[in-house]
């Protein structure tokens, strides 16, 4: 996953652990891509990764391209413009968060 998103040049990819916050996934991963084309093509892409590898990652958003939910089961990855990205700020109401390169 982390490679599909480092392969599309998502940015500012960040990991939160939500396993002692929420039932809903084990972990979140914030991304931001530069135009609605671009956040279309990293969920895109990363929906493709995930099938390859016997995840059915399905992905929300894609026709407006502003934010884009794949949820990959056990991870929920959001991708987002960074306009939209600031207005909804994940990172504050989830945690921080860290840096990907941290994370793994």
């Amino acid at each position: 996953m982390l490679k599909s998103l480092d392969r599309d040049k998502a940015e500012d990819v960040i990991a939160i652990d939500m396993s002692n916050k929420s039932p809903m996934a084990d972990y979140m991963v914030i991304a931001s891509g530069r135009s609605n084309r671009h956040v279309a093509a990293i969920a895109e892409h990363l929906a493709e990764d995930l099938k390859k590898h016997g995840v059915s990652g399905r992905a929300e958003g894609l026709p407006a391209g502003d934010w884009v939910l794949v949820d990959a089961m056990d991870i929920i990855v959001h991708v987002f413009r960074p306009e939209v990205r600031a207005f909804y700020n994940l990172e504050k109401m989830w945690g921080q968060g860290v840096p990907v390169a941290e994370a793994v």
